[in-house]
């Protein structure tokens, strides 16, 4: 039966390629939403034909096939920060409302960039590559360990993982201190959270520079060769937001100069970061393949938000995690 012939029912299409997680959600949705009917077309082709009876997607949405989605009010990403490419230009001025899956890997996201930073601060990069080569090398000098209880951090971005990171660095005793386009103060744990606009400022007291941020238009190349050089010398980068916020050849220039006493990268300009690059060889970086968000219960929190805004959908109310799709976030 088409379900134009089911009255009063709205039509949710699950986008090709599919995760192998996600077999099961058809039929455990419309158990859930009885007013929603599930459609998992497998290729393109078949995506361009459900498309046109659509009401709702997941997914992502290329500009060939919004072009079939011509009742579509609604759509899913399945990430909370959509690979370059996800709002193209015919998706935001096209008026379906976007949702994104944001404060799903919240908890082990802030963990990683505890991990990285409690790296960084007692010089484990060196450490593991001793170990590597047997190699007995202890470091007695005082200034190769970042005290967190003396240092200050800035949290470039305080959405729910940087507010979360703010919060477990101060337990350490850190001063933190953020930045942020849309949130202001009071945050927990946070000392002071003030306008993006003020990065510049703050950037120069940062013994710490963590990078939470989304990748958008305003944020893309955000830490480039004239932010670097106002750091303060000596001091940390990590990046766990997005890796178009941080130029890698003004960063690796940065480390080369001496200027900052190391790095902990967990996403890049270039995924995968190409062998070649010198930022694999630098005895005072650490890296990490993009794995920030890995952990337990990925499938069922991206599922729980698809379910809350499927039931919020055909209730015509609003939907949680809304975008601003010229923004990206």
């Amino acid at each position: 039966m088409s379900t134009s012939s089911r009255r009063g029912l709205r039509t949710l299409v699950l986008l090709p390629p599919h995760d192998p997680a996600t077999a099961g959600w058809p039929d455990r949705l419309e158990q859930a939403v009885p007013e929603l009917v599930v459609l998992q077309p497998r290729t393109s082709e078949e995506a361009a034909h459900a498309l046109a009876e659509a009401d709702a997607a997941y997914g992502t949405l290329p500009a060939d096939l919004l072009a079939h989605a011509g009742r579509l009010r609604w759509l899913q990403a399945p990430q909370a920060g959509p690979p370059p490419g996800f709002y193209h230009p015919a998706l935001v001025a096209h008026p379906v409302q976007v949702t994104n899956m944001r404060d799903t890997y919240t908890d082990h996201v802030a963990a990683h960039t505890l991990a990285l930073v409690l790296a960084l601060a007692r010089g484990l990069p060196r450490y593991v590559r001793d170990q590597a080569r047997a190699r007995w090398a202890p470091d007695w000098d005082p200034g190769a360990v970042l005290p967190l209880g003396e240092a200050t951090a800035l949290v470039v971005g305080v959405g729910a993982v940087g507010a979360e990171v703010g919060r477990l660095l101060a337990a350490f005793g850190t001063r933190v201190v953020g930045v942020d386009a849309r949130r202001g103060g009071p945050v927990p744990g946070f000392a002071e959270v003030q306008p993006a606009d003020a990065l510049d400022r703050l950037l120069p007291a940062a013994d710490l520079v963590i990078l939470t941020v989304p990748h958008t238009p305003a944020t893309e190349g955000l830490l480039d060769a004239r932010r670097l050089a106002l750091a303060k010398p000596g001091a940390y980068v990590v990046n766990i937001g997005r890796g178009p916020t941080v130029r890698l050849d003004d960063l690796a220039a940065a480390l080369s100069a001496g200027r900052l006493a190391g790095a902990a990268l967990d996403v890049f300009e270039t995924e995968p970061l190409p062998a070649d690059h010198s930022l694999w060889r630098r005895p005072d970086v650490l890296i990490t393949p993009h794995v920030a968000g890995v952990g337990p219960h990925a499938g069922e929190r991206r599922f729980a938000v698809l379910l809350e805004n499927a039931r919020r959908f055909v209730a015509g109310r609003e939907l949680i995690n809304l975008v601003d799709k010229s923004e990206w976030y």
